[in-house]
């Protein structure tokens, strides 16, 4: 008897920061907004961004493309926020991460997910979890919660709390 395999899919939301594509679980996205003004917050980490008043609450901002090592660009009218469900040490915290475009969900077979490359001297290695190869480009999938360390999330929950 023959038996075939079942080809798990998942739903990511597709991003991109310059010329690079990457890729996160639609489970750990809440929403995509529109840039807003950013209240920058004195002696913060270099990679964030500020905060923003998401109905009536703070959302700390953090900058992806400073986060991932890379040349800091001017927003546009395409520049979104998205905006991150991370797990912190009382629950979890929302955050935002500004992106140069969100582009759109996309469904990935798992068995296409290639293992991300070790890459000891590569900035972004410690987040990604795969890599997919769509059309002609390569798709970083990311682990949201990678994106910051415990450090980060004790800094954003107390952004948060303020």
């Amino acid at each position: 008897m023959e038996q075939t395999a079942t080809m798990s899919t998942k739903a990511y939301l597709t991003f991109s920061l310059g010329k690079e594509s990457f890729a996160l679980t639609v489970d750990s996205v809440i929403e995509i907004l529109e840039l807003s003004t950013i209240t920058e917050v004195p002696q913060s980490p270099h990679f964030m961004r500020g905060i923003i008043n998401l109905r009536g609450n703070v959302l700390p901002v953090v900058d992806t493309r400073i986060k991932f090592g890379l040349p800091t660009a001017e927003d546009t009218l395409k520049t979104r926020i998205i905006v991150l469900n991370v797990k912190g040490k009382n629950g979890s915290i929302q955050v935002g991460a500004v992106v140069d475009v969100a582009s759109q969900v996309m469904d990935f077979k798992q068995e296409e997910i290639l293992p991300a490359p070790s890459l000891e001297d590569y900035e972004r290695a410690e987040f990604i979890d795969g890599i997919i190869k769509y059309k002609e480009q390569f798709i970083m999938i990311l682990n949201a919660q990678k994106l910051f360390g415990s450090q980060d999330v004790e800094m954003l929950e107390e952004t948060q709390l303020s």
